[in-house]
């Protein structure tokens, strides 16, 4: 029998329920995995806060085990697979649990030198931060501006950035700016007069905005200190940036789930290589998701969080 996390009906956090059920086995094209880590994210509550229907809901987009059974004649999406191998998967429906049955289209070999909270937490901010800089075409020659550079998105951003040979300048509250510092960014706090800290950072202007904010404050500074008037995209979509002219991009997009979805195993090569470092700041049991979720509401909670069962 499994743990898992559902929301029966709708009402946010506080009516989750922490229930037994058993497991479906895997068949064709499908594994089970023995969960070691779920990873958290805002998206986790914020779906939990909108949705409507399709209850009872699980939780949970991304989680990092050991396979526990393998469908017939079923390859995971980095190949062949067998129970016992170390895996981490996204994109995944109730990962708030200690074991799941998912298709194995979505489930990878997990990197050597990760631990399985750094794993399990990996793929939902690097694909999005990966998708950003696309869509903004950052390349070696740009100066780019990534807007709560200090959280999750923003930190891996600024390492995927810098791999294109950019020039990184990441906002931060003040808490955040050594973060910023220690991925390779030149960190500004946010406040009064961010603008002309910006300015004096990069006098000849800003190539590229990356957004992960939504403040009027992110997108008024964008727009003074920016060089072009398209590139820049934001996850935090509100009326000041689409006046503003931002690219909106999210995962439930058709377009950005396509380009997540095959950026998934470049992403985790590089993390094997030590080219993508994923910080955990904090592990909670499973049967202490709610703590863990409203921890993770409070925001800035210096780094990543995992459920461990």
């Amino acid at each position: 029998m499994a743990k898992k996390w559902i929301a029966p009906h709708a009402g946010g956090i506080d009516v989750l329920d922490f229930i037994e059920e058993e497991t479906p086995a895997p068949g064709p094209g499908e594994v089970t995995i023995e969960v070691r880590a779920a990873g958290m994210n805002p998206a986790d509550y914020k779906h939990l806060e909108r949705a409507t229907d399709g209850f009872p809901l699980g939780i949970g987009y991304e989680v990092a085990g050991v396979l526990a059974a393998v469908g017939p004649d079923t390859q995971i999406a980095s190949g062949p697979c067998h129970p016992g191998d170390q895996v981490a998967a996204f994109r995944v429906q109730g990962g708030y649990t200690d074991e799941l049955t998912v298709p194995a289209r979505d489930v990878f070999a997990m990197p050597d030198g990760l631990s399985f909270p750094e794993a399990a937490n990996l793929l939902l901010a690097a694909t999005t931060a990966a998708e950003m800089l696309e869509v903004t075409a950052v390349d070696q020659h740009d100066v780019v501006l990534i807007h709560a550079a200090s959280g999750a998105v923003g930190i891996s951003a600024v390492q995927q950035a810098r791999w294109r040979g950019a020039r990184v300048i990441g906002t931060a509250s003040h808490a955040g700016t050594d973060r910023v510092r220690s991925f390779g960014g030149i960190a500004v706090e946010y406040g009064p007069g961010l603008e002309q800290r910006v300015r004096d950072l990069a006098p000849d202007g800003i190539d590229a905005v990356l957004d992960a904010a939504g403040t009027d404050e992110a997108v008024q500074v964008s727009l003074a200190v920016r060089r072009s008037p398209v590139r820049a995209v934001t996850i935090v979509r509100g009326a000041a940036t689409d006046a503003a002219g931002f690219v909106a991009i999210g995962g439930a997009m058709p377009a950005s789930k396509a380009f997540r979805d095959d950026v998934r195993a470049e992403l985790l090569a590089r993390a094997g290589a030590g080219e993508l470092t994923v910080p955990v700041a904090r592990t909670f049991a499973l049967e202490d998701a709610k703590e863990a979720l409203r921890f993770l509401q409070q925001g800035h909670p210096g780094g990543k969080l995992a459920l461990v069962p």
